[in-house]
């Protein structure tokens, strides 16, 4: 890195955090902390919507991912992420946008009761914090590698996260949305012109393809297309007899000349599996919907979609795909720095075929991403906590500045406690992020789906969580056990990474609808939800003021959002099963 290099990154980042600063003075009351005073034009939500989804986890630990997944992974951001997006514009929201509710959890109690929404909120703290962990590893290892500066770089990451914090906690939503703007320019650019030049060093798609068969036959078709199975190969030729059969209790074949248990997952479930997990992304995750219920009409919120989609669809290509060029330029994952693939990203950053002032450009990106969703997932988390636990259960008549102040100062111990999961990501980000993700996240997603689209009985949500979230738990203690005592508690499948995406819905959405079938369904009608408490009653009904009494749903430029949001759905599946098939 050099003195242009620096420069660069202070100038570019430092006067947005400036001005996030400085937009922070027209914070007044909690509605316009935690929903920006529904202010939010269309254009500014879809691009805080890209700026939050896209973080430098997307360019480091997915392309880390991708370095092992190939194009596979394309898959959970061009049908899952924008499918999610479509889904929850235009299907779930609106009615929660109508009633005044301010999050997600407040409406799972409007439909299933308080229990899932004290549930939903906790569920997104465990899932939301697992992402900021990402994101703290992802600028230990780019600050580590392409600056060089070691295990000291922890101390850096700990300061950007701090700094984070604290506008965030001044400036709500309004803040951040507009500085996910700014660093949303930041990182595009830089990640383009990375991309170029890689792009060019490995010899555009015909070098790529070569390198890739170059390093093993057969590679290339694997890595550069949706259609193949992923297989998963573990060496256990040094391991005893024993310890092989208890391993081939989760699934598998020995294959004894070889010394390696291959366990295969087809195609069409890996693609399955990666959609739930991008929709899951889109529907569940609150750092979204926040964003779509502060727009200034639901014309807005759903027209929000289509740029939020159009710059994931280019920009997947982009970010994604450097894991896979990194593959074909550093095959042998050993020799990349702290021996771990999650390391390809920074690694082809710091290599000397980058320019000067290259460096300082994509170190500035990857801030500026990770800046982005720091204060997005602190400031989201910190309102499910104060709205959704705090003042629903806790502390229920506090004046509106005494729920302000608690959402600001849960911000930065949100983001503190983040760091907890580091150390357990040693296997790979990504991988351990979809470990957890179908454990709790997949019945949440679930609830939403089947509350949204059915009639299922009230009821029906809290035992449909709890049943789905128990096998997700079985299904992590499922290896342990199986390896130190020989017990199989599952069946081999219904511990596989990617077949307990689908599991986890069937099974929350079978108990579901078991207990309507017994209980009975519930009555058609529109959403209504008064809450009780004073602030909470009292937001809400602000909220409702805010509606707009005329919006462009009533004209015919209301059949525009839905026009956009298909096309983008159908250019992603064409990409993902036609052209990358």
């Amino acid at each position: 890195m050099t003195a242009i290099d620096w420069l660069l990154v202070l100038v570019l980042n430092g006067s947005i955090v400036a001005y996030g600063f400085y937009l922070s003075r027209g914070v007044k009351t909690s509605t316009d902390w935690f929903l920006a005073g529904r202010t939010l034009p269309w254009w500014l939500v879809g691009i805080s919507m890209y700026a939050t989804a896209i973080d430098s986890s997307d360019l480091v630990a997915d392309s880390g991912g991708t370095y092992v997944l190939g194009f596979s992974y394309f898959v959970t951001n061009w049908v899952g992420v924008v499918g999610g997006w479509a889904i929850a514009a235009f299907l779930i929201l609106p009615s929660i946008y109508r009633a005044g509710i301010y999050t997600n959890a407040q409406y799972l109690e409007a439909r299933f009761g308080p229990a899932v929404r004290v549930i939903c909120a906790l569920i997104q703290v465990q899932y939301r914090t697992l992402v900021l962990a990402i994101i703290a590893n992802t600028l230990f290892l780019t600050l580590s590698i392409v600056c060089g500066w070691g295990e000291g770089a922890w101390w850096a990451v700990a300061a950007i996260a701090l700094l984070a914090s604290i506008y965030t906690a001044l400036g709500g939503l309004r803040s951040v949305a507009v500085t996910d703007a700014l660093q949303f320019v930041v990182m595009t650019v830089a990640g383009l012109v990375i991309w170029v030049v890689v792009w060019n060093q490995v010899g555009g798609w015909d070098g790529l393809t070569q390198g890739l068969e170059n390093h093993e036959p057969g590679l290339s078709d694997r890595l550069l297309h949706v259609g193949h199975e992923n297989i998963d190969l573990t060496k256990v030729d040094e391991l005893p007899p024993q310890t092989i059969e208890r391993k081939l209790l989760l699934g598998g074949t020995y294959d004894a000349e070889e010394g390696v248990i291959t366990r295969r997952t087809p195609a069409w479930l890996v693609a399955l599996a990666f959609v739930i997990a991008g929709g899951a992304y889109s529907v569940v995750n609150h750092t979204q919907s926040m964003r779509m219920l502060a727009s200034k009409s639901e014309w807005n919120m759903k027209m929000a979609v289509w740029l939020a989609a159009a710059a994931m669809l280019v920009m997947t290509f982009f970010n994604l795909s450097m894991g896979v060029m990194g593959r074909a330029l550093f095959p042998d994952e050993s020799a990349l720095p702290l021996a771990t693939k999650d390391a390809i990203y920074p690694y082809l950053v710091s290599q000397d075929f980058v320019v000067v002032g290259l460096k300082g450009l994509v170190v500035a990106g990857v801030l500026a991403a990770s800046l982005s969703t720091f204060d997005s997932i602190g400031s989201t988390l910190s309102a499910l906590l104060t709205r959704d636990v705090y003042a629903r259960f806790i502390v229920r008549n506090k004046n509106d500045r005494h729920y302000m102040r608690v959402g600001q100062w849960l911000t930065p111990l949100i983001i503190g406690g983040s760091f907890f999961y580091v150390p357990f990501m040693k296997s790979g980000m990504l991988l351990f992020y979809l470990d957890l993700t179908s454990t709790f996240v997949i019945p949440l997603l679930t609830l939403f789906l089947l509350g949204s689209l059915t009639r299922v009985h009230r009821r029906a949500g809290l035992i449909g969580v709890l049943v789905g979230s128990a096998y997700g738990v079985l299904r992590l203690l499922a290896q342990p056990i199986a390896e130190s005592h020989g017990i199989a508690i599952l069946p081999g499948i219904m511990t596989n990474t990617y077949a307990a995406y689908v599991f986890s819905m069937l099974i929350t959405a079978g108990t579901m609808v078991l207990v309507s079938l017994v209980a009975g369904w519930e009555p058609r009608g529109e959403l209504l939800h008064e809450e009780k408490t004073g602030w909470l009653r009292s937001g809400q009904l602000e909220l409702r003021k805010l509606q707009p009494s005329t919006d462009l749903q009533a004209t015919p430029a209301s059949r525009l959002p839905a026009v956009l949001a298909i096309i983008a759905v159908v250019i992603g599946c064409v990409l993902s099963f036609v052209v990358f098939w």
